[in-house]
């Protein structure tokens, strides 16, 4: 642990330093109607608004979302104070939260999204936690779900099972400094709070779950074949699996995906054959592929909903995402070093 003094507040509610006892970092970009919802939430938390601040870092600095923060900022009153602070010279949340903790004054600094709607004693909750002396704290996540979700929906709700969020964590702020905050290089919403994890993990930081600190993370809706773009995010695992190979491999893939390299492998003989006019090779491995990708398609399809618009989308995409997954494995081996994960 760090060591550092209890967070206990004294009888008059305020910290016995004059400064907040907890900062909360929302990071936000170009959605000022998830983020005027996130922060009517926080502002009705029952902590009491003289012991907390409110910092929202606009990663895409626009006069819409200044003015909604200004409004709210307004409506609060002071109680707690919310400041507006616009993201230059970075890109994505992991450097948006550094923005914020860097800029924050309390010494523990809770992080959520501009996503979530953190419930009325999330904020108490997580303190309270803090308070026990630990280091960082996780708590829990909610994503309701229709009660028979597509294959995307159900993947997005895998959020609510993930060991360690920034949509719901709580951080010491000596702890980020000595981790060096969040990696920039993580320019998009995926593994960030991963590397934040396995960094405080490896400084040997104490982590404990913050039982009852809830957010909820209501689905948003997403486009038909929305999971070929998300496959971008898969470079960031190479990044990942560079910093802390032993903590990926027993924490999240033990192993390469063998099964989007089979059929990879198959499809990438099929074309070669083709190619060199070897056409029983081209059919074998064309049996293959088409063995290979339909299994791929019902493993994926066998919990979700058995609709029309979700078959649809689950075979259409089935046919393009292991070799998206790999290419995008490639590019992050250029791009970061190291081995494939």
């Amino acid at each position: 642990m760090t060591g550092l003094p209890s967070t206990g507040l004294p009888a008059t509610g305020l910290p016995a330093t004059g400064l907040p006892a907890i900062s909360v970092v929302v990071p936000t970009y170009q959605r000022p109607d998830l983020l005027e919802r996130c922060l009517e939430a926080l502002v009705k938390q029952s902590l009491p608004g003289d012991v907390w601040e409110l910092l929202v870092c606009d990663d895409g600095p626009s006069v819409q979302t200044e003015a909604l923060v200004h409004d709210i900022a307004q409506r609060a009153d002071g109680r707690p104070p919310v400041r507006y602070l616009p993201v230059i010279g970075t890109q994505g949340p992991a450097g948006a939260r550094n923005v914020g903790w860097r800029a924050a004054r309390a010494p523990i600094i809770a992080f959520t999204d501009d996503d979530t709607i953190p419930e009325p004693d999330w904020l108490k909750t997580g303190l309270e936690t803090m308070d026990s002396g630990v280091d960082a704290a996780v708590g829990t996540v909610l994503m309701p779900l229709p009660e028979k979700p597509g294959d995307l929906e159900r993947d997005a709700a895998r959020l609510t099972h993930a060991e360690f969020v920034t949509a719901n964590c709580f951080v010491r702020r000596d702890a980020l400094e000595s981790v060096g905050g969040f990696d920039e290089r993580f320019t998009l919403a995926w593994r960030e709070d991963s590397d934040l994890h396995f960094a405080l993990l490896e400084r040997g930081l104490v982590i404990a779950p913050a039982l009852g600190a809830t957010v909820v993370h209501p689905l948003r809706p997403m486009r038909f074949g929305a999971s070929l773009g998300m496959q971008k995010k898969v470079m960031f695992d190479v990044l990942l699996y560079k910093k802390f190979p032993r903590l990926y491999r027993q924490r999240i893939r033990s192993g390469p995906p063998w099964l989007y390299l089979a059929i990879c492998a198959s499809l990438l003989t099929m074309l070669l054959a083709l190619l060199m006019g070897q056409f029983e090779l081209a059919g074998s491995a064309a049996g293959i592929w088409g063995l290979l990708t339909a299994y791929f398609f019902i493993w994926r399809l066998r919990l979700s909903a058995c609709t029309l618009p979700n078959i649809a989308e689950v075979l259409f995409t089935s046919l393009f995402i292991p070799p998206l997954s790999i290419f995008w494995r490639l590019v992050g081996a250029a791009r970061f070093g190291r081995g494939l994960p």
